[in-house]
């Protein structure tokens, strides 16, 4: 499994290819040799995968209800635009011109490791979109993070639960 983090900025030649930061590139999994997926991102973005997690996604995507036309809809609308690429040996490749459109990328880009993927983004846009989010991380931290750190608080540790069925088992034996 991958795992991509950091952001690096980067430049997109006259051709609009890209070279992969030597980071994120030797964080490629091996067995998917130098093939990648791009794709649009759900915001004015570009996802990238490599191609075993992309598989994974696939899987689920294409496990639809091909006779269902919701389902058909959100396959056409999440596979627009997916493009298979092989990176060439100095981890470069092109971004088709639809692609660089929908992300409004021109010269300058950013590359933001999320994980199991990537994303590319123009920089402004990027931080557009971050700053114009509404709350704060602060806000997004407390909601996402915050419950689960009070949930695990409310799990009682494998220890308490022993002294606890210690306890009970004194009892039922001194009752007798």
């Amino acid at each position: 499994m991958s795992y991509f983090s950091s952001e690096y900025e980067c430049k997109l030649d006259t051709k609009g290819r890209i070279v992969l930061p030597s980071k994120v590139k030797s964080a490629l999994p091996e067995e998917d040799g130098n093939r990648i997926v791009i794709k649009r991102g759900f915001e004015s973005c570009l996802t990238v995968y490599p191609q075993s997690e992309w598989e994974k996604i696939f899987d689920k995507v294409t496990s639809l209800n091909e006779f269902t036309e919701k389902d058909r809809k959100f396959q056409r609308l999440f596979m627009r635009g997916l493009t298979e690429i092989e990176l060439d040996k100095s981890g470069r490749f092109l971004i088709p011109r639809s692609l660089q459109k929908y992300a409004k990328l021109e010269k300058d880009v950013l590359i933001v490791g999320l994980g199991e993927r990537l994303e590319i983004w123009d920089p402004d846009v990027y931080d557009d979109y971050l700053t114009g989010e509404s709350g704060s991380i602060s806000d997004l931290a407390e909601e996402y993070l915050g419950r689960r750190i009070d949930e695990l608080a409310s799990v009682k540790s494998s220890k308490e639960v022993e002294e606890e069925d210690a306890k009970e088992e004194q009892e039922v034996v001194t009752e007798e």
